[in-house]
């Protein structure tokens, strides 16, 4: 029988952190413009600020993770955020209040970056990815559903965040220290044996070239602009939502509860499917429905249309992403490229508040939503391409056969091949490469004889009959 497949809970605690605050970036926007003398633009350059510094951490550590181990750079991560959010939920002073989000972002972005390299090392990244996604929903569900009857103070999120890290600091204690240095096919590393989680063993030299390197390239430029278009209008659905769709704040925390509550459906849906459909139909076909609802979002002058919107897009957006993170993992099983992407990713979201109340000042919010959609259109193309390129073609049940006979999955369950040996179902196809050998040597008449053993005397000799 095969093993069952545990999830490294750790890493989705750690996950879900490092992704609360842009999950959250409504309602911090919103309420850093209503409860401080902030103007709508001012509030969410301090929320691309947090993203911003979020990112840059994320940039920072890429190299460095697989050498500093896990266990350091997140409890360092975790406690930054704790009091940087801390300090700036407490505080009306403006200063203070940004330097708390920076410092705040900056701890978030290396929990993020730590999950994000510990999981693309895991046997199925995809369903890490999609447990982090669904826990980060479902938490930052419950918060806009508690938040909006505690008050309006600027500080409630901001709290949330700080709570969330504090919560997650005891399960550091699970993950990895330093990782030392493995060497392939010898088993251990230093002082673990394993990596702590999923019993894989760590590449011996961490300062190899990356791989897919023009494909890793072109993903992290299109997952940028990816989320600055995303988070361009979830920066300002708040405002839409008050001052265009007229919906109240109880109102429009519910909206938001039950999108993200569409979002978990969303992700199991994805979990569930997991490779079989590739990577390159979700993300792609993913992104044009993505453009689409976005347009209907910022053009709602209804509450009905308006929740039509969010919660259609939110539906649809965290499925894409999560098969945008296990095609990033699937680059390079260090896990670099997971965090460069990430980090591009968290780039895009830190610039996407700003350029939102930027272009919806400038143009209104139905023009802006036009704009965004046209983008995420034209960027669909080059990250479907990358996909293509790097995932190949999806194998379905029953796809993985002996010629003319059983399944190869069954064949092994039945005579105990151990299950590495075999891929699983719905796993990517590896390609198939041709050979070629020289031609066979003509035989020659009398060069063979019956098989069976003969003895050299018994042999016809000259003249014999």
């Amino acid at each position: 029988m095969f093993a069952p497949r545990s999830t490294p809970w750790p890493l989705v605690a750690l996950f879900t952190a490092g992704y609360l605050p842009p999950y959250l970036l409504p309602t911090t926007v919103g309420r850093l413009d209503t409860s401080l003398p902030l103007s709508t633009t001012q509030a969410g350059a301090v929320g691309s600020a947090l993203l911003l510094s979020s990112a840059t951490a994320g940039f920072l550590l890429a190299s460095r993770v697989q050498r500093l181990g896990a266990r350091t750079p997140a409890r360092f991560g975790l406690a930054l955020a704790v009091l940087g959010y801390g300090a700036a939920a407490l505080t009306t002073a403006v200063p203070a209040v940004v330097v708390g989000a920076v410092v705040g972002g900056f701890g978030s972005g290396t929990a993020m970056t730590v999950a994000a390299s510990r999981i693309a090392a895991e046997r199925d990244p995809h369903r890490a990815s999609t447990m982090g996604l669904l826990s980060v929903s479902a938490l930052a569900g419950a918060v806009y559903l508690t938040v909006p009857h505690l008050g309006r103070a600027h500080g409630l999120p901001l709290a949330a965040i700080a709570l969330t890290a504090l919560a997650v600091w005891p399960l550091t204690g699970r993950l990895p220290g330093g990782t030392g240095s493995t060497r392939a096919g010898h088993g251990t590393q230093a002082g673990h044996g394993t990596d702590g989680l999923d019993g894989r063993t760590g590449p011996d030299d961490t300062t190899a070239p990356l791989p897919h390197r023009r494909s890793g390239l072109v993903l992290a430029v299109t997952v940028l602009c990816w989320s600055l278009a995303q988070n361009s209008l979830w920066g300002v659905s708040g405002r839409i939502g008050l001052t265009q769709a007229g919906l109240g704040d109880a109102t429009l925390g519910v909206v938001f509860a039950v999108a993200l509550g569409a979002g978990l459906v969303g992700v199991l849906v994805a979990g569930a499917l997991g490779p079989r459909l590739g990577r390159a139909m979700p993300v792609g076909a993913g992104t044009v429905l993505i453009a689409g609802c976005i347009a209907v979002s910022a053009s709602a002058t209804t509450p009905a249309a308006f929740a039509t919107g969010e919660i259609a897009w939110n539906t649809v957006y965290p499925v894409v992403l999560s098969y945008l993170i296990g095609l990033a993992a699937s680059l390079d099983p260090r896990g670099r490229w997971a965090v460069l992407v990430g980090s591009a990713s968290s780039l895009g979201t830190s610039a996407g508040p700003l350029t939102g109340s930027m272009l919806s000042a400038q143009a209104g919010y139905p023009v802006m939503g036009l704009v965004l959609g046209a983008g995420l259109l034209l960027l669909a193309a080059p990250m479907t391409a990358v996909a293509l390129h790097t995932g190949g073609r999806p194998l379905l049940p029953g796809a993985i056969r002996r010629r003319g006979g059983t399944p190869a999955a069954l064949v092994a369950a039945a005579t105990g091949t151990p299950s590495g040996a075999v891929p699983e179902v719905g796993a990517v196809e590896q390609p198939v490469v041709e050979i070629d050998v020289e031609a066979p040597a003509v035989a020659v008449q009398g060069a063979y004889d019956t098989a069976g053993p003969r003895q050299a005397a018994a042999a016809p000799g000259p003249g014999t009959g």
